[in-house]
């Protein structure tokens, strides 16, 4: 077997098509899906059962394990799923690809999902030459789902072809009477195939040739299938490599959970391997373990011959590969079984501790910096069945207090945007903020529909008085992120017009900014109170006064360093442009304390 810097070249290449297709669909899926994805898949993974269950139907759908895992990882990365869903539809991709291995049992046949790639660029093509965003947005999503899998294949094709030379392989047969030591030296081989071939069902293929030529027994295969449930995990890392902070953890928690399964079957190897091989042979074609007793009394010329597809002149040779035929097939449902058998049990146990994969994970992989944390996610509404209306309403307006936390932050940013001085620092923070508005944008519409669909419920005429104040509150909170958005664009017209502003222009505005974050830490200290008095609202509306009494002087002030020439009549726009957009701010912080405090919710 031959394989050249040339080849090896090939690989890395087909690695970066990989990742490039990866990261397309991604953004693609960001500007695409929105709303009506996500809640699909909130519903399909309303608790961890159902995760689990949408986890197998894909992958049965598919035929590939991989491939569903690159999808949940994009999703995560997305943010169209949490990393409880996503480490739920994990565990059920394990078991969908049992599906596979039965099929490669049974017919010898896989869908390959890369053939349709070509065909699927050809439809993108128009969508993404298209006027309209969305239909771009679709294209890139289509194209990146096709380079993905072109990748894939490449990948493929590209590592060495250890499945049509499997004698490579053929000296192992000398490491099978080591106990133990023989499982973890054939599981570490699965999983290195696995992470070289980039297919667990390619790797099985190789472990059914390895076992049906003899060169090991049945035991040894079934080693290898648990590396190789360790080895397909690398797919998702790979995918995850240039993902945002929940989409690695997603991975990283497919690798645990695969690792700790082998853990507990390695420990009872033996009984579990035992009652594979009785059920196979009271139920099944036979018993698995008697292929390699079966070829033990051969010698080695007459096992070459036999186990080779060719067909046999010598009557007797002939008879020996007819009944080695039957000792085969036993042998390829034995491990299909075992493959099957130990997903199952694995997820029976799992399910239970996926919350504590969660709190690993994140204890593992940790943000960064701030921004790697920020994603959409509402962290005490929860989609499916709605709890007691009493409890609903406690539920929504733990999630307001959270909005409200959030639009604090943004305004910390614009605080941050205005002084920044270095372009590659501002174009990026400003990013964050566009992010952050669009994020505002869904939470209102998340918490109005949560809201409205505990209406509908059986509620007193004060608790939907409550409602209604709490509606009032959740739009004009996403004002205020409106109105942060604007700030910020403010400042990008202002930079872009090349304005300095002056010393006292810049004292100026610091004092209106920390008279709003005054107002702002009073909303969320309100917000955050289980109980709101009416006397609450009175420091808001001081602040609110100073906020229009300082907007006054400014506008004054303005005037009279214009008139005085202290800077360009331009400058003055953009600083009183900042300033308008500041009182307006104050406007709808006041909207919002008035909402809580006067309604009481």
């Amino acid at each position: 077997m031959n394989y050249s810097f040339f080849d090896f070249l090939a690989l890395v290449g087909s690695l970066g098509m990989f990742l490039y297709g990866m990261k397309v669909m991604s953004e693609g899926l960001q500007k695409v899906a929105g709303d009506k994805l996500r809640n699909i898949l909130s519903v399909m993974t309303t608790n961890r059962f159902t995760g689990v269950l949408t986890g197998v139907l894909i992958t049965a759908l598919v035929q590939s394990s991989s491939a569903t895992t690159v999808m949940v990882v994009s999703f995560v990365n997305a943010r169209l799923l949490t990393l409880a869903q996503s480490i739920s539809m994990i565990m059920g991709a394990n078991v969908g690809t049992t599906v596979t291995a039965w099929i490669i049992s049974l017919f010898g046949f896989k869908v390959d999902i890369s053939v349709f790639a070509l065909p699927l660029i050809s439809l993108s093509l128009p969508l993404i030459f298209s006027e309209k965003s969305r239909r771009k947005s679709w294209g890139e999503f289509i194209i990146g789902f096709a380079f993905l899998f072109m990748g894939l294949a490449y990948l493929k094709a590209s590592v060495p072809d250890l499945q049509s030379n499997p004698q490579v392989l053929a000296f192992l047969q000398s490491y099978t009477t080591l106990g133990y030591g023989s499982l973890f030296i054939f599981l570490m081989l699965g999983a290195i195939l696995t992470i070289i071939v980039q297919s667990s069902s390619a790797t099985l293929a190789i472990t059914l040739i390895m076992c049906s030529k003899g060169w090991i027994p049945f035991e040894m295969a079934a080693a290898m299938v648990l590396g190789e449930n360790i080895g397909t995990t690398i797919t998702a890392n790979l995918a995850a490599i240039s993902a945002n902070v929940s989409a690695r953890r997603a991975a990283l928690a497919h690798l645990m959970f695969n690792i700790f399964g082998v853990l507990w079957v390695m420990i009872l190897f033996y009984p579990f391997i035992n009652l594979i091989s009785w059920i196979v042979t009271n139920y099944g074609p036979g018993d698995p373990n008697a292929m390699s007793q079966f070829l033990s009394t051969l010698d080695p010329a007459t096992i070459t011959l036999i186990t080779s597809n060719a067909k046999l002149a010598d009557p007797e040779l002939a008879a020996l590969q007819k009944e080695l035929l039957p000792l085969q097939v036993s042998v390829s449902y034995g491990l299909s079984l075992f493959h099957t058998l130990f997903n199952i049990t694995n997820i029976c146990l799992m399910v239970w501790f996926v919350n504590l994969y969660v709190k690993i994970c994140s204890a593992l992989i940790k943000p960064k910096s701030v921004q790697d944390e920020e994603e959409f996610q509402l962290k005490f509404i929860t989609s499916g069945m709605l709890s007691t209306s009493e409890l609903s309403l406690v539920q929504a307006k733990n999630e307001i207090s959270v909005f409200g936390e959030r639009t604090y932050r943004m305004f910390g940013m614009i605080q941050e945007l205005y002084h920044e001085k270095n372009e590659e620092k501002f174009l990026k923070l400003y990013s964050r903020i566009e992010k952050y508005e669009s994020i505002s944008d869904r939470m209102e519409i998340e918490i109005a529909n949560y809201l409205t669909y505990v209406a509908e419920g059986h509620l007193s005429s004060e608790g939907k008085e409550e409602i209604r104040s709490m509606l009032r509150a959740v739009t004009e909170i996403e004002s205020i992120a409106d109105s942060c958005y604007n700030l910020a664009r403010a400042i990008q017209r202002r930079n872009e017009g090349k304005s300095v502003f002056t010393e006292d222009q810049n004292h100026r505005m610091d004092m209106m900014f920390n008279l709003l974050e005054k107002a702002l830490v009073h909303m969320n200290e309100t917000l955050a109170k289980p109980e709101v008095v009416h006397d609450d609202i009175n420091p808001s509306y001081n602040l609110e006064t100073e906020i229009n009494n300082y907007r006054n002087q400014l506008k004054l002030h303005n005037l009279e360093d214009v008139n005085n020439k202290e800077y360009q009549y331009q400058d003055g726009v953009y600083f009183m442009d900042m300033v308008s957009e500041c009182e307006k701010l104050g406007d709808y912080i006041i909207n919002v304390m008035q909402a809580i405090v006067e309604k009481k919710f």
